[in-house]
């Protein structure tokens, strides 16, 4: 295959003169392992760029964060089509987070207490001791899976105990909700991936059947029972809004939580240097957890839809154009960030966008940073001499940026 003189002199990244995606495309095993290189030669000589599909790349930080917050948009369409899905499946697709205004205020309204800093905050002591227990479990081992014995764990117990799911269940449904996760690449996924996708889906909507009605005789303060009582009180959500807001809490409640936790401890390994840091000035877990957000978060992308023409970087691009704002690739602008490629736990200002922006922020913002803030700062603050076993990462099925597991010694 030919390849392009151009290269990127700091990665001496090739690309290949016929590769229509410059390097990026997100399905390519290459990519998935280490993105930032590829983003980088894309950012830097491609910042706007189409792609083989039909939809457009912001790749700098300035023009992800217009897309986020100034030029008019949404996740569909000016007519409510949500760009290349397939919205016949019952209860599927109508989660808060692939709908517009009205209806993604209406939604979003109806859980977003739970959510606010001062609900997180009042359920820090149960995170703790939740974390405490999965160390506990390995203190003596000298080595743990960090993902199966902490970076899932917690994050999967914490959302259980605030939706109200027997946490028992929980192994049942862990596959499905990874699985479930292609859906938001809709018709882009290979075949197989999206009927992986499509058949988790319809598990989990039958688990939810399933424990709603069981649930609407015995109501309780979590957050079913409260969606419950909505659905109840007639127009205010729907039987099917019910059963999807469901499922999107819970696989929005976790799965992108254990990729957090997991890259940032694999991070912090990689990085002795900083390992040390924060083991003698625990007090830098905030700010090292945002690092780790900015530095190799969990999503890399997300999506967009033009409301209005608008244009970037010399391109004009019309109204219900599909844009992939690259979160991953303006959260390592120089433009932005100096120094963008080291590691620093200490990184003042850190106005990352690994949560996106705009009315979809991610709603569990907040609980996301205390889980992960009380599962590395306990990790590192209790044990000693963390190392991985391997620097080769083995992604899990989640569409998300997500090790299915990372082996991890220690002493202490």
């Amino acid at each position: 295959m030919e390849v392009a003189k151009r290269t990127n002199e700091r990665t001496s990244m090739p690309v290949a003169a016929d590769d229509p995606w410059l390097g990026c495309n997100p399905l390519d095993a290459d990519f998935r392992n280490d993105p930032y290189p590829a983003l980088q030669h894309l950012r830097e000589h491609a910042p706007v760029s189409g792609t083989p599909i039909g939809l457009w790349r912001l790749a700098r930080y300035d023009d992800v964060w217009r897309v986020l917050h100034d030029v008019p948009s949404g996740v569909r369409t000016t007519d409510g089509v949500l760009p290349f899905v397939d919205e016949s499946l019952e209860n599927q697709h109508r989660f808060m987070l692939e709908q517009d205004p009205p209806n993604h205020t209406r939604l979003r309204r109806l859980v977003s207490r739970a959510f606010t800093p001062r609900a997180v905050q009042r359920i820090r002591a149960d995170v703790q001791r939740i974390v405490d227990e999965c160390l506990d479990r390995v203190s003596g081992r000298g080595a743990m899976d960090v993902i199966a014995d902490l970076a899932l764990p917690v994050p999967s117990t914490v959302i259980c105990e605030m939706i109200g799911v027997p946490l028992e269940d929980r192994d049942t449904f862990t596959i499905w909700t990874a699985d479930a996760t292609h859906g938001l690449a809709g018709e882009i996924a290979p075949p197989d991936v999206l009927a992986r996708a499509r058949a988790a889906g319809e598990h989990l909507g039958e688990y939810f059947r399933k424990l709603i009605a069981v649930r609407r005789t015995d109501l309780g303060d979590d957050l079913l029972s409260m969606l419950i009582r909505a659905e109840e009180e007639g127009d205010r959500l729907s039987g099917e809004e019910l059963i999807s807001q469901s499922i999107g809490l819970l696989i929005a409640g976790f799965e992108t939580t254990i990729g957090l936790i997991g890259n940032g401890i694999r991070q912090l390994a990689l990085h002795p240097a900083e390992l040390a840091r924060l083991k003698a000035s625990p007090e830098m877990i905030e700010t090292a957890v945002e690092e780790c957000l900015r530095f190799d978060g969990p999503i890399g992308l997300t999506v967009r839809v033009l409301h209005a023409d608008a244009e970037f970087g010399g391109h004009t691009l019309p109204k219900n154009t599909t844009i992939w704002a690259l979160l991953a690739s303006a959260n390592r602008d120089p433009r932005a960030f100096p120094d963008p490629d080291r590691f620093d736990i200490a990184r003042q200002p850190n106005d990352h966008l690994a949560f996106g922006g705009g009315a979809h922020f991610c709603l569990g913002s907040h609980l996301a940073r205390l889980e992960a803030q009380c599962a590395i700062g306990s990790l590192v603050a209790r044990f000693d001499a963390l190392a991985l076993v391997s620097e080769a990462v083995e992604w899990g099925p989640s569409l998300f940026r997500v090790p299915g597991t990372l082996p991890l010694t220690f002493s202490g």
